[in-house]
Order: C-alpha cells, then structure tokens, then sequence
C-alpha cells in the first residue's frame, strides 16, 4: 500500500477542533469507478467547512480519518493543469450529493481522487494558487451573484461581514461586475481592506445611502434585521451561510410588503464554476488571498483560518 502525506480528522473537538487535527500518513486514494481518476494536487485551500469538519460536523465517528479539504488545483494522469469541482453525487446521501472530506477523501492531501467529470481546465494565466480558491468560497459567491440574486438586473449590492471567504469574494465579484457595493465588518482594519477592493465599507447596522437589490448574507442572525431593512423593493436576500446564529427574528410585514425574496444557497454547478474561471481569467479579477503557506506548515494555516483574523482565502502551496 502507497502513502502520502495528508491532513486529516483523527478525532472531533467542538472546542477545539485544531485538536483533532492530524497531519501524517494516509493511503494513496482508491478509485471507487472507472470514471474515476487521481489528482496530483499543487495548491488547495481552507474553508470554513473544514473547522466544522474537525467540530464533527458532517461526519460519523467511522468515517475518521478524514482527509480535509474541498478545494484544489493540480495535474491530471495526462499531465493537464485541471481546478477540482468538489461536488459528487451521493445517492446515499439525503441531499444527493455530498462535497469532498464529507464521504470520499478531501483534497488536503499528495493526491485526490475525483470523477474525471469533476476536473475542468485551468486557464491559461490563472495560477493554480488562485484557482485554487476558487471551487467552493467564489462559486458560491458567483451563484448568490448571478443564478439566485439576479444582480445583472441590480444597481447596488450590500455584502455582510466581508472578510470572510464567501463575502470577500461576493465583494470582489459584484464590484468587477460595475456594481454598487456596500461591505459591513465589525473590524476596522476590514473595513479598509474592503474598501481597497472597491466597495463602500460600513459598521454593522449603520444605515446605507441607498436600498440595494442585493444582500449577500452569510453571517445570520446578528445582521439579518440589517439586510431586511437595507433591501429596496423586490430585493432578492441570498444566504449561504450563518456564522452568528441560525435562527434569526424575520419582520414577516417587512417581507410581504416590499416584496422581497429570501433565497438558500450552496455551491453551485460545474458549468457555473466553469464559467466563474472564465469571467477571472478574462477579466483579470484574482482571489483575495489572505495568506499562502507551505504544505508542511499546514497546522498553521488552518491556526490563521480559526483565529478570524483571516482577509481572505488561506492557500495551501503542495510544492513548497
């Protein structure tokens, strides 16, 4: 049997989840179909989903060791440069489908293994550090975007808790798209961030100039009234995402009377990704990189992501 090195869940930790993270060996992944093919990755980086992963969100205590990681760009048998679409269909699963490190081993690791439908191409002048960042954070940022939130039919944008993967992204997406964009952060030197990326950066609560047509909401309950209030009539409030609380108080009246939408969202298709790829290649728009760190020093990047002082994506360089 080959190894590899590899980051994974030994155990689960609600307190601490970096407790319950190892870095060491793993077996080299098996093909479970024919469709199937390994991944030599070159760059992955973290996600939210990881730390929850490491909690014992998602996962069974049989399932462990669990090799983390959704995101990755690499090198295919043929020696194609390929960006991974973490997303495979489960039938076992109750949503159909389940994203890598959830039932099959996640890209943290030397290789991964993956459905050949699953590798798209790298662009040419898009560096795999960047694509990297790419498949679950930006796609589900570029699906609240376009598929749920229509922005090509908005002016204005409002963007909650940027800083984080998804919001940053949603910031850095809408303002390329020649948007308005409002960005709230608790954190003062976040504010400044965003605002170098383009965007209006406001406290939270603090009441916007405008309604925008779009709120992009991933922190729940602490901001929601704000996203409510800050909607313009037929707003579309997309959420993928709630950080500060699951179950926030919705002024049903608000809702009915201006008309306003409330969308879910995860992820999104392997054609949307592919054209995600595109639109950054194109138009030039590279991922907010919070930090790149060496694979052997990949206790320290998932340290960075757990402390919330992260801007950004932490991306993992396999090579170095």
């Amino acid at each position: 049997m080959r190894i590899m090195r590899a980051a994974f869940a030994s155990r689960f930790d609600d307190v601490d989840p970096l407790a319950a993270l190892t870095v060491g060996e793993q077996p080299e992944p098996i093909l479970p179909h024919d469709d199937w093919v390994t991944l030599r990755v070159t760059a992955s980086s973290l996600n939210q989903h990881d730390l929850w992963s490491l909690r014992g969100v998602g996962l069974r205590a049989e399932q462990l060791p669990m090799i983390l990681g959704c995101d990755a760009a690499g090198v295919d048998p043929d020696g194609n440069e390929m960006v991974v679409y973490p997303v495979v269909p489960t039938p076992g699963d109750p949503r159909g489908m389940t994203i890598l490190s959830e039932h099959f081993p996640g890209t943290l690791a030397e290789r991964v293994a993956v459905p050949r439908s699953n590798l798209l191409p790298l662009p040419a002048g898009l560096a795999a550090a960047d694509a990297a960042c790419l498949p679950t954070a930006w796609l589900t940022a570029w699906r609240m975007l376009t598929a749920k939130g229509r922005v090509a039919d908005a002016d204005a944008v409002l963007v909650q808790g940027a800083g984080g993967g998804v919001a940053t992204a949603a910031v850095t997406l809408a303002v390329a798209m020649g948007k308005r964009v409002y960005a709230t952060s608790r954190d003062a030197t976040k504010r400044e961030r965003v605002a170098e990326l383009g965007a209006t950066a406001v406290e939270p609560g603090a009441r916007l100039p405008e309604r925008v047509d779009v709120v992009i909401e991933t922190v729940g309950a602490a901001t929601f009234d704000h996203s409510l209030k800050s909607a313009a009539p037929g707003a579309r409030i997309v959420v993928s995402g709630a950080t500060a609380g699951h179950e926030p108080k919705v002024n049903l009246r608000r809702v009915f009377a201006m008309q306003l939408e409330i969308l879910g969202t995860s992820m999104g298709t392997p054609d949307e990704l592919a054209t995600l790829l595109t639109f950054c290649a194109e138009r030039r728009v590279r991922p907010v990189v919070d930090s790149v760190v060496p694979f052997s020093r990949v206790g320290d990047a998932f340290a960075r992501l757990h402390s919330g002082a992260v801007f950004g994506k932490v991306v993992i360089d396999h090579e170095a």
